[in-house]
């Protein structure tokens, strides 16, 4: 598709209120003032036909209330006031100042809430992405005969390609623009999503996997930068801890759709013995929408202007700009307010910038300015996020896993027991679940169409006994003997036979592939833990959005990590599952703000030739504590509760106060 935002160059007629950022035409500005189109003194355009500036009156004017022109015109001349009091400000410092007067006289409107749903709608795919594979394992298991290490491998290939992919795309957008890499990003992920709910092998399902997962980790570093930079700075915490509360939604549309489809193992179709799609391909091909969505959105979306500026395409970034501006202004039922802009300041490259401050002419605040924020950034944004991403998942894991334990406890509490038992000429025709059945002995019996669930026979006698069209789950014989026994069209493989004896016994058309030993395959609890996760999070976005802009992104995620460690420690006195799932809500709701004022502070503290990258950087970090999360609390479920609970506490106390380290952005133009 053509980019109607490309190869324009517009000459604009009026004021020039940022004037003192270049003068048209040098090397030190672009102008778009010119003298190619003159406009004849009696030319007006349609919108502005019969508007006269003496005629319009300001409502407030009566009230003493000043208009916002000349508010906006205030704040604009205390930055230019401090910016040259500061020693240490460089070019680098103008062009953002003027970039964000810019924005102001844009606005907030149609433009960006059009832009909210698009870039919302990729980072809901992020959120989708890391459900997936957690719901479709049970069934995939089915299908394709998943050992527990291959699970486990499953489990974690999609948060490898995820780190991948932040590390790679994030850089990649810094250089070849915003919107470009994540269209990519997200034509892989819908590319290999859609391939691998047809791979029929572990290790085609794997690979294309691993692919999807790359393609989807760029979302979350571009999808912020990018949408940062048509953000003016009264509105950017707030309106980015909004766009946080996609990835909510997509943990909700996973839970609902997976719950709606993977039950219904009829769905689908089978091509013989070779190839079977079942409902949890469907489930897969149903959670590429959103990126499909987002990507068909961003067709009609422009690339950031920032980006544009800092590659020296000015003509593109002023017509961007422009259309943002009419954009808005016409929803807002002003089409006659004109974009003003003539001159945009040029940049210099970040070489020449670079060099001016490690030379003689760059001053010692300068240089102190540039070290001790790096420094905050580079050490302290991970330093508290990595805690974050690491208790999360890893709890995120354990939480669902504690409860199934504690369900599997009171399960095998209720067992009955069945000791030297005789049965003779019996046909069983009814289920048989958790029953363990000792010293028995069972001649001439018949056992016909049945599910055994939970069954155990030890030290006991079949002879002459018959097995057809058996489904089995945790069923086992122990130290058993069978003598003139026929299984056929059973799943009781030899494997079920521990130390047992078998004389004259015949196994007939046994059932192929993997069957059952997954009775949880359907089970509602592993969607709605899900779902109550995702959930519990929408408080904790909406209290970050309502008070991002008034207590500061600083105090939001130090008292967010140090509550969450609170909800963490009080895991302690939880000994049921309703326990376990009310804490988890709380501390998925309260540590949500930290991860939204993180991802605030980090696009604000970078500069935009640095910012994707950067935020690639600390996700790709952040993913791998995620793997290293779910893999060390996965390991303690059932043996102890102590370590993952002083493990995520002690992770989060020390993000929370490393936090307080990091610089304050509340009111920090965008470089």
């Amino acid at each position: 598709m053509a980019d109607p935002y490309q190869n324009n160059v517009y000459h604009q007629g009026g004021g020039d209120p940022y004037g003192t950022y270049g003068e048209g035409g040098d090397q030190e500005g672009y102008g778009y003032q010119g003298e190619s189109y003159p406009q004849e003194e009696d030319a007006a355009s349609d919108a502005t036909e019969g508007h006269d500036d003496e005629d319009q009156m300001y409502e407030g004017e009566y009230q003493g209330i000043p208009h916002p022109d000349e508010v906006k015109a205030a704040q604009r001349a205390a930055r230019a006031k401090a910016r040259q009091a500061q020693a240490g400000a460089t070019e680098l410092d103008e062009l953002a100042e003027q970039y964000e007067d810019i924005m102001e006289d844009c606005g907030h409107g149609r433009f960006q809430w059009t832009l909210f749903i698009v870039l919302g709608l990729a980072l809901m795919a992020d959120g989708v992405e890391c459900f997936v594979v957690g719901f479709v394992l049970p069934s995939a298991e089915k299908d394709m005969c998943l050992s527990n290490g291959e699970k486990g491998m499953l489990g974690l290939i999609v948060f490898l390609g995820m780190m991948v992919g932040a590390f790679i795309w994030g850089g990649m957008a810094d250089k070849l623009g915003r919107r470009k890499c994540l269209i990519w990003a997200l034509t892989i992920n819908c590319v290999f999503t859609f391939l691998s709910s047809f791979a029929q092998g572990y290790g085609f399902f794997l690979f294309f996997r691993l692919i999807s997962g790359i393609g989807i980790g760029g979302s979350v570093p571009i999808v912020y930068s990018y949408f940062s930079e048509f953000l003016q700075m009264d509105k950017r915490g707030e309106h980015l801890s909004w766009l946080c509360m996609f990835w909510m939604v997509g943990g909700i549309y996973a839970s609902f759709t997976a719950w709606g489809i993977i039950p219904h193992y009829g769905w689908g179709f089978s091509m013989g013995t070779e190839f079977q799609f079942h409902s949890w391909r469907v489930f897969v091909l149903v959670c590429a929408l959103p990126a499909i969505t987002s990507l068909v959105g961003l067709m009609f979306m422009p690339e950031s202007p920032r980006f544009l500026l800092e590659n020296a395409k000015h003509d593109e970034a002023w017509m961007i700009l422009k259309n943002v501006h009419d954009t808005n202004w016409r929803a807002k039922g002003q089409p006659e307010k004109v974009f003003q802009v003539t001159h945009i300041k040029a940049p210099k490259t970040q070489e020449d910038e670079f060099i001016e401050i490690q030379s003689a002419t760059g001053t010692a605040i300068q240089r102190e300015i540039k070290n001790k924020k790096y420094f905050n950034v580079l050490y302290c944004g991970p330093i508290t996020l990595i805690p974050s991403y690491f208790s999360y998942y890893g709890l995120g894991v354990w939480f669902p896993d504690m409860i199934k334990y504690l369900q599997q406890e009171e399960y095998e509490s209720k067992v009955k027991v069945f000791h030297r038992e005789r049965v003779e000429h019996f046909h069983f025709n009814f289920s048989l679940e958790n029953q363990i059945h000792r010293e028995g002995e069972y001649i001439n019996d018949k056992f016909i169409n049945i599910q055994m669930k939970s069954v155990k026979f030890e030290d006991s006698l079949f002879e002459d006994c018959y097995f057809e069209d058996i489904e089995s789950t945790e069923t086992m014989f122990e130290n058993c003997t069978i003598r003139s026994t026929v299984f056929y069209n059973t799943d009781l493989y030899e494997e079920r036979f521990i130390d047992c004896r078998l004389e004259n016994t015949t196994f007939l058309h046994n059932k192929k592939g993997c069957h059952l030993d997954i009775d949880e395959e359907n089970d509602v609890l592993i969607y709605l833990v899900s779902f109550l996760g995702s959930l519990a999070v929408l408080p904790g976005n909406i209290i970050s959005a309502l008070f991002m802009e008034k207590i500061g992104r600083v105090k939001i995620i130090g008292l967010s990590m140090l509550i969450s460690a609170g909800c963490t420690f009080f895991l302690f006195l939880s000994f049921s599952q309703a326990a376990i799932i009310a804490w988890q809500c709380l501390f998925c709701g309260v540590s949500v703000a930290a991860w939204n004022g993180i991802e605030v502070i980090t696009v604000e503290l970078y500069p935009a030739s640095k910012r994707a990258t950067a935020f690639g950087v600390l996700n790709a970090l952040c993913k791998l504590a995620a793997i290293l999360g779910t893999s060390i609390f996965a390991s303690f479920v059932g043996v102890t509760k102590v370590v993952p609970i002083l493990l995520s506490c002690t992770a989060l106390v020390c993000g929370g106060l490393v936090a307080l380290k990091l610089p304050e952005t509340q009111e920090k133009i965008l470089q």
